[in-house]
This record gives structure tokens, C-alpha cells and sequence, in this order.
């Protein structure tokens, strides 16, 4: 059956009608029923790998929604992220040693090859794996619009200049999204994925020590969960990793905002939504509108994650990859 794991989440599921009419009036060329002819099998093979590498590790829901934000942003969500090569976008530096996931986009790639050969692009594989990331982890079901097509090349340079970094102010990154279409609303929402998932102490040990000149730590991060991660990455590597969540880790839910309000945001960028001069100024009354209502939040994530994902390579542009890590 298409949609059969599918259930395994139904007491999770949300569909909302504002996000059923964002598919139908901007689907353009993409539209949920690309496959329906030519490869029925997707649904059932992409959520059966998901379903499989999340069962050993819950992580990897919150690492393949990343690979598609990641993916997206530079070049469009044309799989140019999966392209093997030194000059690749995965050996960037806000990609490197730390975007996950590809072995398992490899694994559905190489079942669906074998059942509808060159029909599936690689980038729709990396969208619809996002979204079941999402599901399976608790969060919001969405239609995916499909019928990408996979980039020729990939693009280093734009994932180094491109991509949103966790060092970066308020305003910066908000300037980032609307160089791909993308409003204040969606910062808010999609940095709300970092309800699930983990992050790696080179990108918050900053807050922990020598923070400026008159403060060693971070004012807007609660003291308590400041010791806690100074004790987590002392002497270490940069490498150990904490849970982006603290409250519900493995949950997708509205806990990532409660924690703003309550300090206890794990990157600067996180923290700076609520409490950064910029972020009261444009992104605070979102942070509490999305602290205090669940389903507004899963709503609007939804519709963002649509729109995000509606930034492809369509008809004669790109092609249809047989390995998702080189260009045919």
C-alpha cells in the first residue's frame, strides 16, 4: 500500500487546509501525483528506508530534513549537495563533518532503480525523505510537490556564501532567506526544525567563554544550561554534540520556541529570534505566537517547507541521475 507506514504516525498526523490550498496554487510544473504512473513504488520505498535508518538512529529524521534545507538553498533543491568531487557542496564548510544522510538517499536511490529506472529524480528523493523525517519524528504530514530534476554540477563557492550560519545576526540571515524568496515568517518557522536534532560544540562553545569583552558567557543563555554544556565540551574537539532541543530532543513539537523564552535557545542565531535587538524588532511576537500554539506552528511549517521546496530544476533543465552522488 502507498502509504502505509504512513500509520505507524497516524495519531501525529495534521493536514491543514491552508497548506492543501498552498499545493494546489503553487504547484506549477511540481505537482504530489508526478510518480503515480511512472513509479508507484516511491512512497512505500522512501518511507520504509527512512522508517528503517530512524528506528537506529531517531537523529536521522532531524539529518535528512537538514540535507534538504541545505540542498535548496544553494542552486536550488536540484540534489547538487549529493555530488561527489573536492569542489563539492558536502566538503563546504558549513557542510562538512556535519550535513548526514547520504547513504541513506544512496539506499533508496539504488531499490527505486531497480523497480522504475531513471524516472526518480535524486532531489525529489532527498524532499520526500525530509518530509517523513518530519512525520516519523511527530511533526506535520505534507503533500510533496515532485518532479524535480537533479543539477549538473555543484556549487562550493554558493553553500560556503549562501547558507545561513549560526554566527550570523538576525538580520543577515533573514537577508539569506530573501535571496531565495524566502520572508521573515519562514526564518522563524523552519528554524523551528531545530526542534529535532543535534548540533556540535565548534558551533555554540562561543557563547560558553570569553563571550566580549565585559561577559565570559552569553547573557541570553540560561546559566544552568551554560554549565551544563561547558562540562559537555571541555577539552573535547569541538565534535560532541547536544541536542538543539533540550526540553523533548527527539519530539517534533513546539518546545524549540518555549525554550527561547526561557533562554535556552542552543546556537546564537536560535537565541537571537527571541532575544538579539533585531530579533525583537522582527521575529519575538513569532517566537511567542509559535511557543503558545502548536498547530499554528505545525501549519505554518508545513507551508514553508512547501515553498522552500518549490525552488527546482524542471523541465529540460538538469537530469535524472542513475547515482545520486555523480552526474551521469
Amino acid at each position: 500500500m502507498e502509504h502505509s507506514l504512513y500509520y505507524y504516525c497516524r495519531s501525529w498526523l495534521l493536514v491543514c487546509s491552508s497548506v492543501l490550498a498552498l499545493c494546489l496554487g503553487s504547484r506549477g510544473q511540481l505537482t504530489p501525483g508526478f510518480y503515480r504512473s511512472t513509479c508507484p513504488q516511491l512512497y512505500y520505498t522512501v518511507q520504509r528506508h527512512v522508517f528503517d535508518a530512524m528506528r537506529a538512529e531517531t537523529r536521522m529524521g532531524a539529518s535528512l530534513l537538514r540535507l534538504h534545507f541545505h540542498d535548496c538553498f544553494v542552486n536550488g533543491c536540484d540534489a547538487s549537495i549529493l555530488l561527489d568531487g573536492d569542489d563539492g557542496e558536502k566538503f563546504a564548510l558549513p557542510n562538512r563533518n556535519s550535513v548526514r544522510g547520504f547513504e541513506v538517499i544512496d539506499a533508496i536511490k539504488a531499490d527505486l532503480e531497480s523497480v522504475c529506472p531513471e524516472v526518480v529524480s535524486c532531489a525529489d528523493i532527498v524532499a520526500l525523505a525530509a518530509s517523513y523525517g518530519v512525520l516519523f519524528s511527530g511533526g506535520p504530514y505534507y503533500d510533496v510537490l515532485l518532479g524535480r530534476r537533479d543539477g549538473l554540477v555543484a556549487n562550493q563557492s554558493g553553500a560556503n556564501s549562501g547558507l545561513p550560519s549560526p554566527f550570523e545576526p538576525i538580520d543577515s540571515i533573514i537577508q539569506k532567506f530573501a535571496a531565495v524568496d524566502l520572508n521573515t515568517t519562514d526564518v522563524v518557522v523552519l528554524s523551528g526544525a531545530h526542534t529535532i536534532g543535534r548540533a556540535r560544540c565548534a558551533l555554540f562553545s562561543n557563547r560558553l567563554s570569553n563571550f566580549s569583552a565585559t561577559e565570559s558567557v552569553d547573557p541570553t543563555l540560561d546559566a544552568g544550561l551554560a554549565e551544563s554544556l561547558q562540562s559537555l565540551c571541555a577539552g573535547g574537539d569541538g565534535n560532541q554534540t547536544s541536542a538543539l532541543d533540550v526540553s523533548t530532543p527527539n519530539a517534533f513539537d513546539n518546545a524549540y520556541y518555549k525554550n527561547l523564552l526561557l533562554e535556552k535557545g542552543l546556537l546564537s542565531s536560535d537565541q537571537g529570534l527571541f532575544s538579539s535587538p533585531e530579533g525583537v524588532a522582527r521575529t519575538k511576537a513569532l517566537v511567542e505566537t509559535y511557543s503558545q500554539d502548536s498547530e499554528h506552528f505545525f501549519c505554518h511549517f508545513a507551508s514553508s517547507m512547501i515553498k522552500m521546496g518549490n525552488i527546482p530544476l524542471t523541465a529540460s533543465d538538469g537530469e535524472i541521475r542513475k547515482n545520486c552522488r555523480v552526474a551521469n
